[in-house]
């Protein structure tokens, strides 16, 4: 069921022979899935020359053409929607309906981005002399080099390859080594659609090798990552010395502000799921819970009873809700965060500990009774852990909320009009969802402010990140 593991250079899978290899490991239960070849410098050297060939290519390529090759990837992953999402559950944990719905919003990414080539759209500007047209035209802005985390397997490639491919551009893509399969099968999809060779490569090995080697290459011109703040920091340094324009998606603390006029209980219910889809390993998932005292302990209670009752265990079984961690470092991120709440009085009010002794399993968590500067609510949990703390006033939550230096989403649920328009407002983040925890779809812009990180993918604003603006003055 888990596929052959292969890179993908100018339109050629290259195996393991005489490459070095890693193991892909099953966060259920420990046990190898494969062995994943790793890309030498030769390789990643011959991914640059055929990125240009395929450059050349695709850039002339009209957007129509483009939509067409694009739109039949996103079919063919739809036919093999089950098999792809069973590879996503099998290498990173999640339930099987939760990958289904990661293929299938991949898919729409694709397509998305497929249509919207044909609308990149330059402009007529009046001109001041008779005679004359000046006008704007979009243009790809080249070779690109793309890095994901493993969190989401295909959907975060797809972010990252639909945006390159929509915008007429080549690109290189390194997935993460520890979710590489469902990878590997969406770019089967678009070699069989026919996509031109050395339009897309797909690469692996270690991640700092891989990322510093491409940068520094003159012929990438744009890069883009998704994952932590201070891997994130490090590739933009890289990146400025050549003033190669970059995408970072960056970590996130999403506050979520409860006022007291919203029914606690039902809130609770919608937050837990929102929680703890995929184990909260989820880069916009709610982690800061701020709930008004007149509900607190209704919310509190609640939400700590449906915690208890969330199904652990392995992906692929239905009764599932929730899977292993993905790896075992996050594991140990767990354990160290609850021994943090714990030294400073605070209460475990659900789950706490490890589940069983194989696989990464952790149970879902809940916090209460915390202080403001404890480590779970100043760092990034990247875990089922949820603290819930009270609040009194609007103005105090607000500053509470935006305390931090993150800057990617944040959540308010009220039935207030008045109060939703000031909290939508006062919240710095690049996302904000009053009401919803659905605030990610393929049409709309995703992208944080502060440390969280800059630029956009996904809507307009995805497509714009890989085209250049050119003005002609015509007489």
């Amino acid at each position: 069921m888990y596929p052959k593991l292969k890179l993908f250079i100018g339109g050629q899978w290259k195996n393991g022979a005489g490459r070095k290899t890693e193991s892909v490991i099953n966060p259920v239960n420990e046990k190898v899935l494969a062995e994943l070849p790793h890309a030498s410098k030769a390789d990643l050297d011959d991914a640059l020359e055929a990125a240009k060939r395929g450059f050349e290519t695709w850039r002339k390529t009209n957007a129509w053409d483009r939509a067409c090759i694009m739109n039949k990837a996103a079919d063919i992953m739809r036919e093999r929607l089950e098999a792809i999402a069973t590879i996503i559950t099998q290498e990173q944990g999640k339930p099987l309906f939760e990958a289904r719905l990661e293929v299938a919003a991949a898919a729409d990414v694709i397509q998305w981005m497929a249509e919207e080539g044909k609308r990149s759209y330059g402009r007529v500007i009046p001109s001041r002399l008779p005679g004359t047209r000046t006008f704007t035209v979009q243009e790809p802005v080249g070779i690109c080099a793309a890095f994901t985390p493993w969190n989401f397997p295909v959907l975060s490639p797809a972010r990252k390859i639909a945006g390159a491919l929509g915008g007429g551009c080549a690109l290189i893509i390194k997935p993460s080594e520890e979710t590489p399969g469902a990878a590997v099968e969406m770019t089967r999809a678009f070699a069989e659609a026919r996509l031109p060779e050395g339009v897309l490569s797909v690469v692996f090995g270690m991640p700092a090798e891989i990322s510093e080697y491409l940068i520094a290459k003159d012929e990438v011109r744009k890069i883009s990552f998704t994952g932590s703040i201070p891997v994130g920091k490090h590739l933009t340094k890289l990146a400025a010395e050549n003033v190669k324009r970059v995408t970072m998606e960056l970590g996130g603390h999403s506050p979520v502000v409860v006022f007291d006029d919203v029914d606690p209980e039902k809130t609770a219910d919608i937050a837990v799921g929102g929680k703890y889809r995929n184990a909260g390993q989820v880069c916009i998932s709610p982690t800061r819970f701020y709930v008004q005292e007149n509900s607190y302990k209704k919310f509190a209670a609640r939400f700590s009873a449906q915690a208890k009752a969330v199904k652990l265990g392995n992906g692929l079984e239905s009764e599932t809700r929730m899977g292993p961690l993905a790896n075992a470092r996050r594991l140990d991120a767990m354990a160290n965060i609850v021994a943090d709440c714990q030294s400073r009085g605070a209460k475990i009010a659900a789950g706490g500990t490890r589940r069983g002794n194989q696989g990464y399993f952790f149970e879902p968590t809940v916090v209460t009774d915390l202080q403001d500067d404890s480590k779970l609510m100043t760092q990034e949990p990247f875990g089922p852990i949820a603290p819930i703390i009270p609040f009194k006033t609007l103005d105090e939550v607000v500053a509470r909320a935006n305390s931090l230096p993150y800057g990617l989403a944040a959540y308010a649920f009220t039935s207030d009009t008045r109060n939703a328009n000031i909290i939508s407002d006062a919240l710095e983040a690049g996302m904000v969802g009053v009401n919803t925890f659905s605030i990610s779809m393929a049409e709309t812009p995703f992208g944080g402010v502060k440390e969280s990180g800059y630029g956009h993918e996904g809507s307009v604003e995805g497509l714009e990140a890989y085209t250049s603006k050119k003005f002609i003055s015509q007489a």
